[in-house]
């Protein structure tokens, strides 16, 4: 697998005032693989410890924080040799160390010579908690499921992403023939999903039916993980993971907690969501009560979405209550001929990878009396983000309908000039009335 990361990690590693490395991202995300990758080919030796199943691994903080200590102790149990500057050192499931978190610091302060990594599945949990959190003695990358890009150079394609910016850049249509190819594609990724489990199973011929089996297994996974780790709220969590397929079926996708018990408040509730959202296996989508530049004042977190973090495993869960064969289904959402509602499936992908491009997820919900008429109406942006500190509003069409209703009314409510103005659909690229039609798979070029 060839994972975009890579580059970034390489330039911690030549950065002088880097400091040590928190590697954040759900479980089965690759993040073992990543590391151990990168540290076989960029140094000399890789001192690896997985401090889940090594039971010497509480003990290297037990006692103090003596970093020449903890480097003999971490050589012993390795059989590696540590030396500054040729071997990264690689924390795998820190979590399960708390300790092991603060001695970060110690790392920077005292032996800023050596490259030092750490990951864990529900790592961001820890953080959020903050427990003996290192502020400012630590950098933090976050790895997501494989993009479409990277899903390409998996089947060992490396010409359709430079054709989609190329046509991108220049509002260009690809033409029908290489827009149907690339939807085709596009479908195919979306289906499988960027689980790298999943996508090698794909790579090596599997069948649809086993390669569900294996985002099965990666979702129970996550189950476990949410009963082991939210002692607090673990029902709470793992019902409104399980919920997720069936939220975004709502009108607008709205998450509605009554649909988890009747009786349901926000402030009951909202621990759970962060633990998922933190967790990275969900991705929330929060309402913005005014379209300005800075969206996070103006966040209303008890009116949010949750989409999951894979789309590929969204489609499993969807899967599951189905009578026909996986191989069937999968068959029919890749040509398109499946009586489901696609829209949640478009809208979680569009979700998926606006936040793979660094963006954090809005939406704005408001009212207004359409001239002509004298009743006030709702409306809603399914998406915002910030270009250039201007809002850029996006709608998501999961069929060739091209209506800007939205577009037009929030323009004239908040007087707003908007540099960039997107429909996202299935279509090939269009520019048109000062609104940029783009097909499905150019959003990660957002």
């Amino acid at each position: 697998m060839k994972r975009k990361i890579i580059q970034q990690l390489k330039l911690w590693k030549d950065n002088p005032a880097r400091k040590p490395l928190i590697l954040l991202g759900a479980r089965q995300v690759g993040k073992t693989w990543v590391m151990k990758h990168f540290g076989l080919t960029e140094f000399e030796n890789v001192a690896y410890i997985n401090c889940d199943v090594e039971p010497l691994a509480k003990e290297l903080f037990a006692a103090d924080y003596n970093i020449p200590r903890i480097l003999l102790t971490l050589q012993a149990i390795t059989g590696t040799k540590i030396e500054a500057g040729k071997t990264l050192i690689v924390f795998d499931e820190l979590q399960e160390v708390e300790r092991g978190l603060h001695s970060l610091k110690y790392f920077q302060e005292n032996a800023p010579e050596y490259h030092v990594m750490a990951a864990g599945s529900l790592l961001g949990i820890t953080l959020g908690k903050g427990q003996s959190f290192p502020v400012g003695k630590v950098n933090v990358m976050h790895l997501y499921p494989m993009d479409f890009e990277e899903y390409l150079w998996a089947i060992n394609d490396e010409v359709t992403i430079p054709t989609i910016r190329e046509a991108f850049e220049k509002r260009k249509p690809l033409g029908d023939a290489i827009h149907r190819r690339i939807m085709k594609s596009f479908r195919t990724y979306m289906v499988v999903g960027g689980m790298p489990q999943a996508v090698d199973a794909y790579v090596s011929g599997k069948s649809y039916e086993q390669i569900d089996f294996v985002k099965r297994n990666i979702l129970s996974l996550y189950e476990e993980d949410l009963a082991k780790y939210d002692t607090e709220n673990r029902e709470k969590a793992s019902v409104i993971y399980r919920t997720i397929p069936e939220q975004l079926e709502n009108k607008n996708s709205h998450f509605k907690l009554s649909m988890v018990d009747k009786n349901a408040r926000y402030q009951n509730y909202m621990d759970a969501v962060s633990f998922i959202s933190e967790a990275m296996i969900g991705n929330e989508c929060i309402n913005v009560t005014k379209p300005e530049g800075a969206l996070e004042l103006f966040a209303d977190r008890s009116n949010f979405k949750l989409y999951m973090g894979d789309t590929g495993l969204l489609v499993t869960q969807i899967m599951k209550n189905r009578d026909s064969t996986d191989e069937d289904l999968y068959k029919a959402l890749i040509i398109d001929n499946l009586g489901i509602n696609q829209g949640m499936i478009v809208e979680n992908i569009v979700a998926q990878m606006l936040r793979a491009a660094g963006h954090e997820l809005y939406f704005h919900e408001y009212l207004y009396v359409p001239e002509g008429t004298t009743r006030e109406k709702k409306y809603e942006i399914d998406f915002m983000i910030v270009k250039k500190k201007k809002i850029c509003p996006i709608e998501v069409k999961s069929s060739n309908y091209m209506s800007h209703k939205s577009f037009d009314y929030l323009l004239q409510k908040y007087q707003l000039k908007c540099e960039h103005r997107f429909i996202i659909y299935t279509k090939d690229l269009k520019y048109q009335d000062g609104i940029m039609y783009i097909p499905i798979y150019m959003t990660m070029l957002l």
